[in-house]
C-alpha cells in the first residue's frame, strides 16, 4: 500500500509559496492583468534611454514643456477611452477638436464675446456633434467607424468654414490664453500635491473598507501605506521638478482634472459600471435592463465635449486657431495614447488614466526625438512601432483570458 508524506502540522511545505506565486505571477501576465505596470515600466526605460543619449532630456525645463505638449492630447484621448471601453472608435476626434476651437476663437475675436462665453460655445458645439454621432450610431445601425469618418472630412470642411478667409486667428484674450499658459506659484503647487495624496489616502482607505465589508480579498494596512507612500513620492517628486522650473503649468491640473473625474465616473457609479457591461457584452447588458443605446449616445457625447476641450487647450497652449487645428497626428496620437496606455481595442478593459500616461510616452518619444534632431520620418515610425507593439500585447492577452476561461 502506497503512503503519501504529510507536514507535520503548522509547517508549510517549503516550495508550495513560491510556486504559487510563480503561478500567480505568470497567470496576470498572461492574462494581461498587470495594470499600468508594463506602461511605467517601458516609460522609465524610454526616459532612461533618452537621458543617456541627451543629458537635457530630464532638467526640469524640458519635462516641463513635455507636459504642457501632451495636455491638449491627453485631454482628447481620456474621452476616447470611455469610445474603446465600448468596443467603439471615435475617428472624428481630431476634426472636431479644431473645429470647437474655432467656434471658440471666432466668437472671442470676431464676436467680441467674453472667454467664459466662447469656450463655453466651443464645448457646447463639442457635445452637440457627440449627439449626432451616437444618434446617428445608434439609430441607424451605422458602425461607429464610417459614421466618424463622415465625420472628420465633415468637420475638417466646417472647420475651414467657420474661419472663413481669415484662416488664423490670434487669440489674446487672458482667460483664453491662461487655460494652458498659466503657471501657479510654488505654494499652490504643494498645496495642490497635498491636496491630491490626502484625498488618494481616503479613497483608498475607503475602498479597502468596502471590499473587506463585500468579503473580498484585501490587501494588507502596511501593503496599503506603502502604496500611498509611493504615491506620494511620486506626486511631491513631480511637483519639485515643474517648481524647479516655472511651476505647475494649468493645462495640466485640468488634464488631470478630468483625468480624475472620469475615473471616479467609470469606477464608481452605475453609469461607469454601464459602460464596462456595454463593451464587454452588449447583448448580456441589454438582457440585465441596461439601456445600451443609451449608454452609447452618452459617450460618444463625452468623447465629443473632451475632444473640444482638447482643442481649446491647444489654441490656448499655441496662441492661435488656424486651418490645419485638430489636423496632422491629432488624432492618430490620440487613439495611440489610449491604447498604449493600456485601454483594449476590444471593449471593457482600461480605465481613463491610460489616457494621461499613453500621452506621456507618446509625448517623450516625441519630445527625446526633438532634442536628438532626428528626422519627423524617424519620430513616425517608431511611434508606429510602439503602438503595434502595444496592441500586440492587447491581443495576446486577450488570447490569454479566453484560454483560461475556456480551462
Amino acid at each position: 500500500m502506497s503512503q503519501v508524506a504529510t507536514q507535520p502540522p503548522g509547517v508549510a511545505a517549503p516550495t508550495a509559496a513560491p510556486t504559487g506565486a510563480l503561478a500567480g505571477l505568470r497567470r496576470r501576465v498572461t492574462e494581461g492583468d498587470l495594470g499600468s505596470l508594463p506602461v511605467i515600466i517601458g516609460l522609465a526605460v524610454i526616459w532612461l534611454i533618452f537621458w543617456r543619449l541627451n543629458p537635457n532630456f530630464l532638467t526640469s525645463r524640458n519635462l516641463t514643456n513635455l507636459v504642457l505638449q501632451i495636455a491638449a492630447v491627453g485631454t482628447i484621448s481620456a474621452g476616447i477611452v470611455l469610445v474603446l471601453l465600448l468596443g467603439e472608435i471615435d475617428l472624428s476626434v481630431g476634426a472636431v477638436s479644431g473645429l470647437c476651437a474655432a467656434v471658440m476663437a471666432v466668437l472671442n475675436v470676431k464676436n467680441g464675446q467674453p472667454a467664459v462665453i466662447a469656450v463655453g460655445g466651443g464645448l457646447v458645439v463639442g457635445m452637440a456633434i457627440g449627439l449626432l454621432h451616437g444618434t446617428w450610431f445608434t439609430r441607424f445601425h451605422v458602425p461607429s467607424f464610417v459614421v466618424t469618418l463622415a465625420g472628420l472630412l465633415a468637420w475638417q470642411g466646417a472647420l475651414l468654414w467657420v474661419l472663413g478667409d481669415t484662416g488664423t486667428i490670434n487669440l489674446n484674450d487672458r482667460g483664453i490664453v491662461g487655460l494652458a499658459n498659466t503657471f501657479f506659484p510654488q505654494w499652490v503647487g504643494w498645496a495642490i500635491a497635498l491636496a491630491s495624496i490626502v484625498v488618494y489616502a481616503l479613497a483608498t482607505a475607503n475602498e479597502h473598507r468596502r471590499r473587506q465589508a463585500a468579503g473580498l480579498v484585501v490587501g494588507s494596512p502596511s501593503a496599503l501605506a506603502g502604496q500611498v507612500i509611493i504615491f506620494g513620492a511620486v506626486v511631491l517628486a513631480a511637483v519639485a521638478i515643474l517648481n524647479a522650473d516655472r511651476g505647475v503649468p494649468s493645462g495640466v491640473v485640468i488634464l488631470l482634472g478630468f483625468v480624475v473625474i472620469l475615473d471616479y465616473v467609470t469606477r464608481r457609479t452605475p453609469f461607469g459600471r454601464h459602460i464596462y457591461a456595454v463593451g464587454g457584452n452588449a447583448e448580456a447588458a441589454r438582457r440585465a435592463g441596461i439601456s445600451v443605446n443609451g449608454i452609447r449616445v452618452a459617450v460618444f457625447c463625452i468623447a465629443s465635449f473632451m475632444a473640444a476641450a482638447g482643442g481649446i487647450l491647444g489654441a490656448s497652449r499655441l496662441l492661435a486657431v488656424n486651418q490645419s487645428s485638430g489636423g496632422s497626428d491629432t488624432l492618430l496620437n490620440s487613439i495611440a495614447a489610449a491604447v498604449i496606455g493600456g485601454a483594449s481595442l476590444f471593449g471593457g478593459r482600461g480605465t481613463v488614466w491610460a489616457a494621461p500616461l499613453g500621452a506621456l510616452v507618446i509625448g517623450s518619444i516625441s519630445n527625446g526625438m526633438d532634442l536628438l534632431a532626428l528626422s519627423s520620418s524617424v519620430k513616425f515610425m517608431i511611434t508606429g512601432a510602439v503602438l503595434l507593439l502595444a496592441v500586440t500585447i492587447d491581443a495576446l492577452s486577450r488570447r490569454g483570458r479566453e484560454a483560461a476561461g475556456r480551462a
